[in-house]
């Protein structure tokens, strides 16, 4: 079977690695290149702390295995040229002021009811965990299983893995859908047509658009967020820490600015800081106000940060769907054509099971998890996009 994936993002390049490895010829397409937009403005996270019980948090403890397994084996197979993945199992540490902790604590206690490993740190054990944090943090939250990679060099790893068992990326300026009798029979691009039997959309935040050329909606918007990046210091923070507000940013429908503090070191020595939310379309206009909030609420729980000197900023999309649930599966309305999109900030975390998920759909491989949550048939995702 020869199938056309639109994006090479992380979701993309997870969902071209899995059909290759069952067996599919893959022709991967991409307008900018690996990991070009979304993957490469992000922070890498592997999380299960940020995820309430449901259907994305099953997900969540089964693509953090799953990532644990997929970046040994690349860092094991890496071909001459192949980035590694820079997989840490750091942990991580989700904390609350005094107004936030018995809702913290709450928080835990229903994760911890799903297997998610969630252990209550004591004044002791939290000063021990991150001894730089502000002394008014009145608890914290250990969350062990919590992991990072870097984005686009684990876009490119898993990518590049593909591409060494046959897979084809191609760089085009333009895709366009093609249809034959309420069927997908390949696509069009500036090179030509590309004949194929099934093609995935995993263009991201652009994949509502990516939709329209084969005539369905798709409900997917994007959400854009920033980050601040320090120079580089002797490391201070030792796990991915993030105040409890965090946790309701992810989960809101709100399309005003909304920030919390993620604070978090990198193997180059520079320290991440987000995160902002907020619905502005695809403007890049507005963005000192969420970059100014972000530093002001890191600074109250990292004091040390205030006098540190940043080394830039950037921000980036993040395709979000109403319903909070990523769109993978086949889309019901035209034979051929799947999805695979909508996981907003959790698309690296999700990858290799989205990847997972849609071999199944397309292919008819093992499904690691009930897909049923996710499909794009759902209601909320088959409206016009607001």
């Amino acid at each position: 079977m020869r199938v056309v994936v639109i994006g090479a993002g992380a979701v993309g390049s997870a969902c071209a690695l899995a059909l290759t490895e069952a067996g599919a010829e893959v022709i991967v397409l991409d307008r900018v290149g690996v990991a070009g937009e979304t993957s490469s403005r992000c922070e890498g996270n592997i999380l299960v702390s940020d995820k309430e019980p449901g259907a994305e948090a099953l997900m969540a403890i089964e693509a953090n295995r799953a990532w644990r397994e997929l970046a040994e084996r690349l860092d094991a197979e890496r071909v001459p040229g192949q980035p590694a993945t820079e997989f840490e199992a750091k942990g991580g540490v989700v904390v609350a002021f005094d107004r936030g902790a018995a809702a913290l604590e709450r928080f835990a206690e229903s994760q911890r009811g799903i297997g998610i490993r969630a252990d209550l740190l004591d004044e002791r054990a939290l000063r021990a965990a991150e001894p730089h944090l502000a002394p008014d943090v009145a608890l914290g939250v250990h969350y062990p299983d919590d992991a990072q990679v870097q984005p686009s060099l684990a876009t490119q790893a898993m990518l590049a893995r593909a591409r060494h068992l046959g897979a084809q990326l191609r760089i085009t300026e333009a895709v366009a859908g093609v249809v034959e009798a309420d069927r997908v029979r390949g696509v069009q691009t500036t090179e030509g047509r590309i004949d194929a039997d099934a093609v995935v959309n995993c263009a991201g935040p652009w994949a509502g658009a990516a939709a329209a050329l084969f005539g369905v909606d798709l409900d997917i918007r994007p959400r854009r967020g920033t980050i601040l990046v320090t120079t580089p210091m002797p490391q201070r923070v030792f796990h991915k820490v993030y105040d409890a507000d965090y946790v309701s940013a992810v989960g809101s429908g709100d399309a005003a600015l909304q920030t919390s503090t993620v604070v978090e070191s990198t193997p180059a020595g520079t320290v991440l800081i987000g995160s902002s939310r907020e619905r502005v379309g695809f403007s890049e206009d507005g963005l000192l106000a969420p970059l100014a909030e972000i530093a002001a609420k890191a600074t109250r729980l990292f004091p040390f940060l205030s006098d540190t000197m940043l080394l830039r900023t950037y921000f980036g999309f993040r395709p979000y769907a109403p319903d909070h649930l990523p769109a993978i599966g086949a889309d019901g309305r035209v034979a051929g054509l799947f999805h695979a999109a909508g996981h907003e900030g959790a698309g690296i975390g999700l990858a290799p099971t989205t990847g997972a998920l849609i071999a199944h759909a397309v292919l008819g491989a093992p499904a690691p998890l009930d897909p049923t949550p996710f499909l794009p048939t759902r209601s909320s995702l088959q409206g016009v996009p607001a």
